[in-house]
């Protein structure tokens, strides 16, 4: 009969500090985990079970594969970073399309939103790939300039519904239901943000959410359900919109559309790449460098829970 033999999980001080996560004690993966390992992981309650599953369905593996070693970690953060960065783009697409404010429909802002989204997310892969970097040695500098490349561009993608929100949008009452789409979709978002930024609850009470209901998780599932209530929202303003952004705007064009998409993929691949390259140089870049720092590392198959 065919057995499969899971992988062990260890405590927070057998594995090496750049595996660590604030208010976590527990269910850590090994740090030098086979690909077969990580995959097999994802069907055992670790501490990033429900975080796999959450970004696995859209296929973001990010925290699959990542303790296969120090390197590997950085490298799978920097690609879902850049997934990240093309989200926002895509988001940009989308307003740019749908969602503008009448009296800004074909103004200097409209006709120049999709290209500043699209160097926006060339800054907001590089600084947060850049963030990586200290990360052992200055964390509260790394935490914030992460922060940062993701606040940066959600605020200018959602500047036509902030200005949306406050006047109402005239007098349209056919987009109602889509602003209303859009609220749940911004209140959901400071939430993600204000969970990705305070590490609560397991900061209050370390080891009591090390497997279900710490931040990470509930993270992701704000994540999901504010991005749901956008997609509804945008789908709102193309039908009720349609008709009269017709009599406004020529036809999206789609060289140009797959062009910027693409050359924004090709950009956000090249950094993604360049700070790869980079990794070896930098401090706690290597894993014999991250484990060198941590405590106990060294022991941390013999003392397997």
């Amino acid at each position: 009969m065919l057995t499969v033999k899971l992988p062990q999980i260890f405590q927070v001080h057998q594995v090496p500090r750049i595996f660590w996560e604030d208010g976590i004690m527990s269910g850590y993966r090994h740090p030098k985990s086979s690909a077969l390992d990580c995959i097999l992981s994802s069907f055992q309650m670790t501490n990033e079970t429900i975080n796999i599953w959450t970004h696995f369905l859209p296929t973001c593996c990010a925290h699959t594969f990542s303790t296969m070693s120090a390197r590997a970690r950085h490298v799978c953060y920097f690609c879902d970073y850049g997934a990240l960065s093309l989200y926002s783009l895509g988001c940009a697409f989308a307003y740019g399309a749908y969602a503008m404010p009448e009296r800004w429909v074909s103004g200097v802002l409209h006709r120049y939103f999709v290209p500043a989204a699209a160097f926006n997310s060339f800054v907001c892969t590089g600084l947060s790939c850049y963030s990586r970097f200290p990360e052992l040695e200055r964390p509260r500098l790394s935490k914030a300039l992460r922060t940062a490349a993701f606040v940066y561009p959600f605020l200018y993608d959602n500047i036509p519904l902030f200005h949306r929100l406050l006047f109402c949008f005239g007098s349209d009452g056919a987009c109602d239901e889509a602003v209303a789409g859009y609220c749940y979709h911004l209140v959901f978002a400071l939430l993600t943000g204000f969970l990705f930024t305070s590490h609560l609850p397991e900061r209050l009470a370390p080891g009591r959410f090390d497997y279900i209901g710490h931040s990470h998780q509930l993270f992701h599932v704000c994540a999901v359900l504010g991005t749901h209530f956008q997609l509804e929202a945008v789908l709102c303003d193309a039908r009720s919109r349609r008709a009269w952004l017709r009599g406004r705007l020529p036809p999206p064009a789609g060289p140009g559309t797959f062009g910027t998409a693409g050359l924004a993929l090709l950009g956000n691949a090249a950094i993604i790449g360049a700070f790869t390259a980079a990794l070896p140089r930098a401090p706690g870049g290597s894993a014999g460098a991250a484990e060198s720092r941590a405590p106990g590392a060294a022991g941390c198959v013999g003392r397997a829970q």
